[in-house]
């Protein structure tokens, strides 16, 4: 498919500006959010190192309304304490959670999307 090369470099790129993101995120914000007292430990569960970046930026990228969900929901512990960290970050913090968040999602959606294309209607 000869399509499939060039969404392929798109994906490249697009992977490796989400890992600069990843990186300036977590330096930026993220390590500045592990020291205050305050949100030390609410930055959600960490399955693996580094997914407390993911958490945070999850809560300070998606809208008010679901991460309201989320923190009723059973499984609340997971995920990162929206409100507290939007009155510890400023709106530069809360611009980069989103890009770097939304890049993040479509990048991976996109990755899974082209291998599973690959594997269904291989030649």
């Amino acid at each position: 498919m000869e399509i499939v090369g060039p969404i392929g470099m798109v994906l490249i790129g697009f992977a490796v500006i989400v890992g600069i993101l990843f990186v300036a995120f977590g330096q930026i914000t993220v390590r500045r959010l592990r020291r205050n007292p305050a949100t030390k430990g609410r930055l959600g569960m960490e399955f693996t190192s580094g997914w407390d970046i993911l958490n945070t930026a999850q809560a300070l990228a998606l809208p008010k309304a679901l991460t309201d969900r989320f923190k009723e929901s059973p499984l609340s512990a997971m995920f990162a304490n929206a409100d507290l960290l939007r009155e510890h970050t400023s709106v530069f913090d809360r611009v980069l959670a989103a890009i770097f968040f939304w890049l993040y999602a479509f990048t991976a959606v996109s990755a899974i999307l082209l291998a599973m294309s690959m594997a269904l209607f291989l030649d």
